[in-house]
């Protein structure tokens, strides 16, 4: 299935971080707090007031409870607004 965000929303591939505590211990996903940071996979064409500021390929921070939780081919995604993205990580 592909998916194509419309307008200013992006799709993000959810990073997932396998936390590991100072002793060595890992904590389960479960437990984790939800992950702010994801891949850009797709973008939509914006609109006449947002301009599109990020590219395929961007590994993005992005609001702690924002967007859309999709599935597809047993990968998580996100779709969020632009407005829900707060910055680029280089």
């Amino acid at each position: 299935m592909t998916i194509k965000p419309l307008a200013d929303r992006v799709l993000v591939k959810i990073e997932e971080v396998q936390e590991k505590t100072a002793s060595g211990l890992y904590i389960p996903q479960t437990a984790q707090e939800k992950t702010q940071i994801g891949t850009v996979v797709a973008v939509g064409e914006g609109t006449d007031k947002v301009k599109m500021t990020v590219k395929e390929g961007d590994r993005v921070m992005h609001d702690k409870y924002a967007g859309t939780s999709v599935k597809s081919d047993g990968k998580e995604y996100l779709i969020l607004s632009m407005k829900d993205v707060l910055a680029i990580i280089e």
